[in-house]
């Protein structure tokens, strides 16, 4: 009689991560992000008013596993303006650190950055598989930020027959 060795691996250790605790601290995270949100919209159109800027478009494309902003753009009315240098403070918290970092921003960069969060929030994995795209307009004299998303998608239909 030969000896056969077990062809299956050992079960694994029971996970000794407390997911709940993981999950309480996310929320918790989150919920301190999107108390920075209101006083960062606030400082941005206060900033986009100044320079005279009326509203902004941003217009975005991802699918493969990739996604980037393809364009921002300011107006003065229907007229196309370029961004000041103006920087105003921007408030955000890291990975690594509880505490609130005030950053000093372009007016451009603060409009890229929520864009980019306004997407991760609201669809996040936009830029996987098929992709989205769509367009965000910052409108600075109604203080309000409009997304039109764009989802893509494969479908297929399945028919049967029988003869």
């Amino acid at each position: 009689m030969s000896k056969i060795e077990p062809t299956l691996a050992a079960p694994m250790a029971p996970s000794r991560i407390d997911f709940a605790a993981v999950l309480a601290r996310q929320s918790e995270r989150d919920a301190r992000i999107a108390a920075l949100l209101p006083a960062n919209k606030e400082r941005l159109f206060d900033g986009l008013t100044a320079a005279g800027i009326t509203h902004v478009t941003v217009r975005f494309d991802g699918y493969g596993d990739s996604g980037q902003v393809e364009s921002i753009v300011a107006y003065a009315g229907e007229t196309e303006v370029a961004f000041p240098q103006t920087q105003i403070a921007y408030a955000a918290l890291t990975w690594d650190d509880p505490e609130v970092e005030m950053r000093a921003l372009s007016l451009e960069d603060v409009v890229e950055q929520l864009a980019y969060d306004f997407l991760s929030d609201t669809h996040c994995g936009w830029e996987n598989n098929d992709g989205a795209y769509g367009e965000f307009c910052f409108d600075a004299s109604a203080r309000c930020i409009h997304l039109e998303f764009n989802e893509r998608f494969t479908s297929s239909e399945l028919f049967t027959h029988d003869f």
